[in-house]
């Protein structure tokens, strides 16, 4: 299995360097072997990640700047890449030996990394530390790869069901509990001019991440696919667009494409994740609400979020892990997830009022107990593109839930070797 997953990505750093070879390089590191110099007496760390908002670069920079202050021989590096980019981008430093020391990445990714040798084992260093038992399973296991850790969770977010509190109300209508009252609500609440349901049904990892929940409660799941449970998941999906609650260009829309159309008065619900609550609250132009997703046959949500990680060609593995340890002390990594818009993934932290006493915050924190990860093993990225296939076949029409369902279930089983 080893073997054939590094061949696999021996293969895709091929097919990169064919295909970005005449692209301009946005790389800022220092392009030294093992991602890492000297500055002087100074040990440089180079950090990568792919955060975006505000928010998130400010309190990483808070953290660099006090690891700093605490430790003068070190700096510290940061370089943003973009989340489409920073798979390449790691798969080309592997071959090029352009490797930061400290990389974060998303959950789903991370054991593929692991598998293809491309990030340290820190089984014994977290060993040493002693904290691994304050944090989630579902977030700890992502970071797991054949019985040996190779990360930390840094925060969590989960999915949920945000509604328009005063479409409901003029229907007299409350937030749905099951799918039949989901069903209902999203009848009712269709207009000319409004959807009364949306998701997210892109052609990437945002469509798996939003299609898995639904499955989950359908009491499916990967190692089962082609089961009744996907079929009636995908059966949902197909109605709401078959009787017009749901629009069919979700194929082409992005969670924060659908997020906006929520926030504007297009869309009656949508199923959305923990970091739009801060979008909503300072730009949303309705009155909303969240609530738990609709429980089917079980409930349950799906769990996303960044670990991070120590790349195997770092010279500087002890300092990379130092600077992981410090970021992670609670009160540190507490005053991180709230400025960042995440949930701790650990669960002493989540305790903490400023997720338990926010009424929208805590519907996301009582999730933490069930959202499932995404953690399949380093052939994972193969069994989302069959089911983004999936999805969109549905959605647009081209086959029916069972042929889609039988179709993905059938690529499924070939990739995990049933």
């Amino acid at each position: 299995m080893f073997k054939n997953v590094r061949a696999l990505m021996v293969a895709l750093v091929a097919l990169v360097v064919l295909l970005t070879a005449c692209a301009p390089s946005t790389q800022s590191g220092s392009g030294n072997s093992g991602g890492s110099g000297n500055d002087g007496d100074k040990v440089t760390i180079q950090w990568w990640d792919s955060m975006t908002s505000d928010a998130t670069q400010g309190a990483i920079q808070t953290i660099i700047a006090d690891y700093e202050a605490a430790h003068p021989n070190v700096k510290i590096e940061r370089t943003y890449i973009s989340f489409a980019d920073i798979k390449n981008k790691l798969l080309l430093g592997s071959v090029g030996n352009q490797m930061p020391d400290i990389v974060w990445l998303d959950n789903p990714d991370h054991q593929a990394f692991a598998a293809a040798g491309i990030l340290a084992d820190l089984t014994e260093p977290i060993k040493e530390w002693g904290q691994a038992d304050k944090y989630y399973e579902g977030p700890w296991s992502s970071t797991m790869y054949d019985g040996k850790n190779y990360g930390v969770p840094i925060g969590s977010n989960n999915l949920a069901l945000y509604y328009n509190k005063d479409m409901f109300e003029a229907k007299g209508l409350t937030p749905p509990t099951n799918w039949e009252e989901l069903k209902e609500a999203a009848k009712q609440l269709t207009t000319k001019d409004v959807y009364g349901f949306a998701m997210t049904a892109v052609k990437t990892e945002e469509g798996t991440f939003q299609f898995l929940p639904l499955m989950y409660q359908s009491g499916s799941d990967i190692d089962n696919f082609n089961s009744e449970g996907t079929i009636e998941a995908a059966t949902l999906v197909s109605d709401m667009v078959k009787n017009g609650y749901m629009s069919k260009e979700v194929i082409n829309q992005k969670q924060s494409d659908t997020v906006v159309q929520f926030s504007t008065g297009k869309v009656a619900m949508m199923i959305n994740g923990t970091w739009q609550i801060p979008l909503l609250k300072k730009e949303g132009k309705v009155n909303w609400g969240v609530v738990e997703l609709p429980v089917n046959k079980q409930g349950g949500t799906i769990l996303g979020g960044e670990n991070w990680a120590i790349t195997n060609a770092s010279k500087n593995k002890d300092i990379a892990f130092d600077i992981i340890k410090f970021a992670n002390e609670p009160e540190r990594l507490k005053a991180f997830d709230q400025a960042a818009g995440r949930l701790p993934a650990r669960s002493d932290l989540l305790q903490d009022p400023f997720w338990q006493d926010d009424k929208d915050l805590k519907v996301f924190a009582d999730a933490m107990e069930v959202a499932k990860a995404r953690a399949y093993g380093p052939e994972y990225p193969k069994i989302s593109e069959a089911i983004q296939i999936m999805l969109q076949e549905v959605i647009t029409g081209g086959k029916t839930p069972e042929q889609a369902v039988k179709e993905a279930g059938d690529k499924i089983d070939t990739i995990l070797g049933k």
